[in-house]
């Protein structure tokens, strides 16, 4: 029946969504400051499955969000879904977790720019067009007030960045959708199946999540 279980854990946001043939018809998820995900996902999981009156057994491929984001909670997305793929026997498929965001806009115009927050003035961000195509690549940058200067165009800027970034952000084309704050799986459903059915997978062994920036573990200072 072409079910496709979306996962998005690269945000605060922990989603899981049920897809039959490209379209979302069970979904669950929950933002907490404190990262609920490892307690949280797997309950998600198995809540739709039952919901949608399937077993896993009936999953045709599992979709994850695959950064950039959170490395924690990364990991823990892709841990799972890589779990449920080696045991089902079932295809992986990997979604820019930014084209997820990016794809909530519904603005005709202009150019969107999805972006997460990497802690106090840096973002992951990208640039796409109104039609949901990449104008310039995922990168690690520094918001500034120059940042972006060079668009003439209307700019729609989303994501968990907008208290910081307005500050600096404050030309006349630039309009902040505060409503789209996180990325969805539930938004994932219609770019997995397009995927899915062209065979774009990735090797299930080998697959890791695109953190973009190194994780840094830090020791505390010594007193």
């Amino acid at each position: 029946m072409e079910y496709i279980l979306n996962i998005e854990t690269a945000t605060k946001n922990c989603s899981v969504a049920l897809a039959k043939k490209g379209l979302t018809i069970v979904f669950k998820e929950i933002a907490e400051e404190g990262y609920s995900h490892a307690e949280k996902l797997h309950v998600f999981i198995e809540e739709i499955i039952t919901e949608a009156g399937i077993t896993v057994k009936d999953l045709s491929a599992v979709a994850v969000s695959q950064g950039p984001g959170s490395y924690t909670g990364l990991r823990i997305g892709v841990s799972a879904a890589k779990g449920l793929c080696f045991a089902l026997g079932i295809p992986l498929i990997a979604i820019d977790t930014l084209q997820v965001l990016a794809s909530q806009v519904t603005k005709k115009d202009g150019l969107i720019i999805p972006m997460i927050d990497a802690r106090r003035m840096e973002v992951y961000s990208a640039i796409y067009n109104s039609v949901l195509l990449k104008v310039r690549e995922t990168e690690a940058e520094i918001i500034s007030e120059q940042s972006f200067n060079h668009i003439s165009e209307t700019v729609y800027f989303i994501g968990d960045c907008a208290a910081k970034c307005k500050t600096v952000l404050n030309k006349k084309n630039f309009i902040f959708l505060e409503n789209i704050k996180y990325p969805s799986a539930k938004e994932m459903s219609v770019l997995s199946y397009p995927k899915f059915k062209a065979n774009e997978i990735v090797d299930v062994a080998y697959f890791e999540p695109y953190y973009l920036k190194d994780f840094m573990i830090t020791t505390p200072a010594k007193l």
